[in-house]
């Protein structure tokens, strides 16, 4: 370089220090020069994540399943199957520990990000020093592509307004599209994101089917690559919200499974279990448990059913078979591209549950699936967690359905229980890895592995099989240290020992503590104490199913684990643990804004479903809808807030105001009487009342004009879909409004819609909440 270079001056870089090249006054005076780009290893390979919600153990052919995975089966046939991975039993904490190999609550997903109850553990943001496995591999060198479900952004953060610091862009992916919240209609997505964009969509095309979308998407992104860089390897992490309730299915896949399941759940658990021994599994001598008995989660006997009850139930089945069945189809698609593309071989295809499968259904399942689901201590007696549904609507958009808990156990064979809790029914599930270019099979593998390995090891492991190093520095801070250890070892040979001798585990006070075979676990109960007589302890080298509770015969041993967990608890961030004060249901302070008076003019996107619920979970609230004078012919949607799931929705139909209320899928309707010309207000008034119910007041121009109540409260998820002015947008609150409209978009001129919520009620949770805590301040 030539010339004078100017003073030092720490806020003035100089623009040609550094640079390895010449510069002159004039480019034949110069020489050029290039930054470096950074590309892998050459033929290192692509990797594809394929994460499946709430599949329980045995739901996949290569894991003892009757239903079809062709797919799968392929990938088996010539992969590994680890016989003992084990995950957390939920779904947020099971993903930060899969993206960043450390355990979740030292990421701060002790819970789904669903809750913000001010500590440490629960704060539901990977942290700046944690880097992804996709910012990991991009700075590799790789492109990196998420697509599905996220459920890594705090629900209150998942608004436009937000910052999108944990956002799947700002967390190493290039592109990303899917659903940022734990679970979706599978027929008419609530909140789809493109990158960093919710897209507002008002109506799906005929034949929708999220799960094919999803897929759809992965590989345009994979062939967009292709056609611009031959080379450059590719992440993809492929979240599916399948087959996380509600269960829903296409009508052809649906109808490939009809009568599978009349036998019931006790004959499928014991036809999948002897398909597991047979494969090698479980060491000979392994039972299966009998039907789970533990209060609050039992199962009945299949066979003292009544014929209604088992048509129904089998019915349920049917549709989470058939959810499966498209799974498989779909990743049969994805790896016909990359086959088509000549890299099947040279890519590592991972395929897992977050968690086991589910009890949530409950003992009768249910077609209601948001009042299920609904956790409040005080429900009102006649509170329904079902509703009616004819039979052949099961599975499709009128319904959202789960199917009950003995399905769950079944999913979950041979082991107890179910997602949420730390036995192996919410820990153990199926996972399947192959890379034919890079582990092949030896003569005589079967490709099982028994050996104990833990999710937060599939960070290093995909490190270490793609030949990137894990730095202990980044961008000039410190990396927090993993908490797993790669596993490729034991995926090269079958008979390596185990990377990972131990482990802790708790969700909502459920704990366990995992240590060269032996497990000490407990089933807490929510509000007791925590006490060491709830810990049971099994020898999992004879007794993987966890039968034989043998703590008394070890009393020492149970106290050394007991020890261990409480020593890891400290060290990783588990502490407070949850009990019967409520604090899950506190948010922080900055939760408040959220509740504040909204106005909403046409054409404002549709408002985000948690944004949407604070302006009217468990408290009064008003809804004025203002109009440039209504005339005659003027006709649609004013105001729509929900789905099938449970909703309302206010509407001008035939010259008549009206208001579809969905109650967890039961539909009311109220007539507000005609408009007059030149109407410009209309209101919708709201007062909570007691057991936890709605009085509606329908006002013109402020005169009454209709009532509908008292109406069950929407709580929980519900209502799911958020608030849409002028239009009733995707799933609609009333089906027969839909099939006479569809989306019904208002004709008239509508000017603004003007949420203003009242006082919390006083059964609200978080008012509760606080009430208990500052009672305890008080005595203490």
């Amino acid at each position: 370089m030539t010339g004078t270079p100017p003073e030092a001056n720490p806020h003035r870089r100089d623009p040609y220090a550094d640079f390895p090249g010449t510069v002159g006054r004039t480019f034949r005076e110069s020489t050029p020069a290039w930054p470096r780009r950074v590309r892998p290893r050459e033929g290192a390979p692509n990797i594809v994540v394929v994460l499946i919600d709430d599949m329980g153990y045995s739901d996949i052919g290569p894991f003892g399943a009757e239903i079809p995975t062709p797919n799968l089966d392929r990938l088996a046939a010539t992969g590994v199957k680890l016989a003992n991975y084990h995950t957390m039993p939920l779904c947020s904490p099971a993903r930060a520990a899969l993206l960043t190999g450390l355990n979740p609550h030292r990421v701060g997903y002790s819970f789904v990000a669903n809750a913000d109850p001010g500590f440490p553990g629960y704060g539901m943001e990977v942290a700046g020093d944690i880097p992804t496995l996709a910012e990991l591999l991009h700075d590799a060198g790789y492109a990196t592509y998420a697509v599905g479900k996220w459920h890594l952004t705090r629900d209150s953060a998942s608004n436009a307004a937000d910052d999108r610091a944990n956002w799947p862009l700002q967390k190493g992916f290039d592109q990303y599209y899917g659903v940022l919240e734990g679970l979706t209609s599978l027929f008419h997505p609530h909140q789809l994101v493109c990158d960093n964009t919710p897209l507002d969509i008002d109506e799906f095309p005929d034949g929708y089917y999220y799960t094919d979308d999803l897929t759809d998407q992965a590989v345009k992104m994979v062939k967009s690559l292709r056609a611009h860089d031959a080379d450059k390897p590719f992440f993809l992490y492929l979240a599916h919200n399948a087959v996380h309730g509600p269960l829903q299915a296409k009508p052809a896949d649906l109808a490939r499974h009809r009568g599978r399941y009349d036998g019931g759940w006790d004959e499928l658990r014991r036809s999948r279990f002897a398909r597991q021994l047979a494969a090698g599994h479980f060491p000979p001598g392994t039972e299966l448990p009998e039907r789970n008995s533990e209060a609050g989660y039992e199962v009945g006997a299949w066979d003292e059913l009544t014929d209604v009850q088992q048509k129904l139930y089998a019915r349920y089945m049917e549709v989470y078979a058939a959810m499966v069945d498209n799974v498989d189809q779909n990743l049969g698609r994805l790896t016909d591209t990359l086959a088509a593309l000549g890299e099947l071989d040279n890519t590592v295809i991972v395929f897992t549950s977050d968690n086991g499968g589910t009890g949530e259904g409950g003992a009768e399942g249910t077609r209601s699936y948001f009042s299920r689901f609904v956790h409040h201590p005080n429900l009102p007696d006649d509170w329904n967690p079902d509703v009616r549904r004819e039979i052949d609507l099961i599975g499709g958009p009128q319904s959202l359905v789960h199917y009950p808990r003995g399905w769950g156990m079944a999913s979950n064979t041979p082991f107890r229980l179910y997602k949420g809790q730390t036995y192996a029914g919410g820990v153990r599930v199926p996972f399947v890895l192959s890379w034919p270019a890079g582990l092949p099979r030896a003569e005589g593998d079967d490709g099982v592995r028994a050996q104990y390995q833990y999710v937060t090891d599939i960070l290093p492991t995909l490190l270490e099989l793609a030949g990137v190093q894990r730095p202990s520095e980044r961008r000039d801070r410190p990396v927090q240290e993993l908490d797993g250890i790669s596993f490729a070892t034991v995926l090269r040979d079958g008979a390596a020992p185990g990377t990972h001798p131990e482990q802790y585990c708790e969700m909502t006070g459920n704990r366990s503590y995992y240590r060269d075979g032996w497990k000490l676990v407990t089933l807490h109960r929510p509000g007791a104490e925590y006490d060491d007589g709830e810990w049971a302890l099994y020898d999992l080298r004879t007794d993987p199913t966890e039968i034989h509770d043998v703590a008394a015969d070890h009393p020492g041993l149970v106290k050394e684990l007991s020890a261990a967990w409480e020593a890891a608890a400290w060290r990783n961030g588990v502490f407070p643990l949850a009990d019967g004060s409520g604090a899950l249901a506190l948010r922080g302070p900055g939760a408040d804004r959220l509740r504040r008076p909204v106005t909403l003019l046409p054409g404002t996107p549709e408002l985000e479903r948690y944004r949407s619920s604070r302006l009217i979970s468990f408290r009064s609230f008003t809804v004025e809808v203002a109009l440039d004078g209504y005339r005659t012919g003027d006709q649609g949607v004013l105001v729509s807030h929900g789905d099938q799931g449970g909703g309302y929705s206010l509407y001008v139909e035939d010259g008549r105001l009206r208001l579809a209320y969905n109650q967890y899928g039961d539909l009311l309707e109220a007539d507000g009487g005609p408009l007059p010309d030149g109407t410009r207000l209309v209101t919708l008034e709201a007062t909570a009342v007691a057991d936890l119910r709605w009085e509606f007041r329908l006002l013109v121009d402020g005169t009454e004009g209709g009532r509908l109540g008292p109406v069950h409260q929407l709580i929980g998820m519900a209502p799911f879909q958020g608030i849409s002015v002028g239009i009733d947008r995707k799933s609609p609150v009333s089906w027969p409004v839909h099939e006479r409209h569809r989306s019904f978009r208002y004709t008239g001129a509508l000017h603004a819609v003007t949420y203003l919520p009242g006082e919390p009620a006083p059964y609200d949770p978080e008012t509760v909440a606080r009430a208990l805590r500052e009672a305890a301040a008080a005595f203490e």
